[in-house]
């Protein structure tokens, strides 16, 4: 079944989300889901998607794909449904990553699920964590981040200029304003609660994020506005020779993220600000 993506009578009015279509293959069968957003993943999505498989992990949560609009035919039907996944959502409106993510936690929300575990589809994230994340989401945690710079995590082939940006600008900045410690905030690897994405002094469901800075503010606010948040080891391995999978490009795209990073910390993004 696919369809345009969301009726007014679905969600809250003011929630701010770009226009997208569902692709569902299957009905809903647990409590949590496992999001995974992508643009032209090619191969890597497709290796991720079997090891996954492989590991049952379908069996635990639904599996829902976030589409940017990949051109790649790595969304086909046949290539996701061998794979266990339950829906695909294609984003149609404007944004990148941060849009991608508000339609699927709205998909999430307005679904039924009580809490959604995030995971990159460029294949470097090690998905044997995921039931780790699904068990926090369980004991009631709202928060929860993959760490690779904690005990049992693990890094591979990271970029220097990645790892000095991760730890010595991004997450002590992070950890400054959300007055917890994180260790590993550029990581795409976690998990929400259905109650925290719903707290109306958070609000995540606005036009203002658009490509990376709504991780950046639910990291921020998670522990400031009081809910359970922790960090689980996870791995992540890069390419060890040809080009690092990242969207973040060059100069300007480094620049953008330190942008977005610094008016989070600054208190920019929160409801009272707009």
């Amino acid at each position: 079944m696919s369809n345009l993506f969301p009726p007014s009578s679905a969600m809250p009015t003011d929630w701010e989300v770009p226009a997208f279509t569902i692709a569902e293959f299957a009905p809903r069968r647990h409590t949590y889901c496992i999001g995974i957003p992508i643009i032209n993943e090619g191969e890597r999505i497709k290796a991720q998607l079997q090891q996954m498989h492989d590991l049952g992990l379908h069996e635990f949560a639904d599996i829902v794909i976030a589409d940017g609009g990949s051109t790649d035919g790595s969304t086909e039907r046949d290539r996701l449904t061998p794979m266990g996944v339950r829906t695909l959502l294609t984003k149609t409106g404007k944004g990148k990553l941060s849009a991608q993510l508000r339609m699927f936690f709205a998909y999430a929300i307005t679904q039924g699920y009580e809490g959604m575990v995030i995971i990159d589809g460029n294949n470097k994230d090690g998905v044997e964590a995921i039931p780790r994340f699904l068990t926090a989401l369980e004991q009631g945690w709202d928060y929860v981040q993959g760490s690779r710079y904690i005990p049992g995590g693990e890094e591979k082939n990271t970029p220097l200029s990645r790892k000095l940006a991760v730890t010595l600008i991004h997450a002590p900045v992070i950890s400054l304003a959300a007055r917890h410690r994180y260790t590993d905030t550029t990581n795409g690897f976690r998990a929400v609660s259905r109650r925290f994405l719903l707290d109306r002094q958070l609000q995540p469901f606005r036009n203002v994020f658009n490509t990376y800075n709504l991780h950046y503010y639910l990291s921020v606010m998670a522990p400031r506005l009081g809910y359970r948040v922790k960090e689980l080891p996870v791995s992540r391995v890069y390419p060890a020779a040809g080009p690092t999978p990242s969207k973040i490009k060059g100069f300007k795209g480094e620049w953008h993220v330190l942008t977005q990073l610094f008016k989070t910390a600054l208190g920019f993004y929160r409801p009272s600000s707009h």
